[in-house]
């Protein structure tokens, strides 16, 4: 099946989905945080952490003596951050991070779909490994469980804020 809309209009349909701000993802769990007394959160909070550094092999050791021996840093940017508690939440949108209930490649494209949607979620995983390995708790909420789903949203998260880690 063809697109129903012509290439600059599937282009200006596309550039209006934003990464931040979703009525019906980021600022829906706000409100839910704001009616359930949930405090100590921060929007877009970036967090940098440390990641190991790479084996070098005996060969490119010789070339890389003269250079600084740095950490490399992972940027992530999670969408609610408790400090405090090192709890951070994610709300992944369904189509965009491979939910198992309602994703659907295109079929428009399709090997650049599969593509991207599954780098999409082993960044994601990368992501929560990282974080894990670096003292923080990880919490992924699929957008539709905000709406459909609140009450056992907000258990997820009240449960991670309580533990100690």
């Amino acid at each position: 099946m063809s697109d129903v809309f012509t290439p600059e209009k599937r282009s200006d349909v596309m550039s209006r989905i934003r990464g931040r701000g979703n009525r019906d993802t980021e600022l829906a769990l706000a409100k839910l945080f704001r009616q359930n007394r949930i405090t100590g959160w921060r929007r877009h909070l970036k967090i940098k952490l440390d990641q190991p550094r790479i084996v070098v092999s005996k060969s490119t050791k010789q070339n890389q003596r003269n250079k600084p021996k740095t950490r490399a840093q992972l940027v992530v940017h999670p969408d609610f951050v408790f400090l405090r508690q090192r709890v951070v939440i994610f709300v992944d949108g369904c189509f965009w991070h491979g939910c198992p209930k309602h994703s659907n490649i295109p079929v428009n494209n399709r090997p650049f779909w599969e593509k991207k949607l599954s780098g999409n979620k082993t960044r994601d995983r990368f992501v929560n490994r990282q974080l894990r390995k670096n003292g923080w708790k990880a919490v992924r909420i699929w957008e539709h469980d905000i709406a459909k789903r609140s009450d056992a949203c907000l258990m997820r998260i009240q449960r991670a804020l309580q533990t100690e880690s």
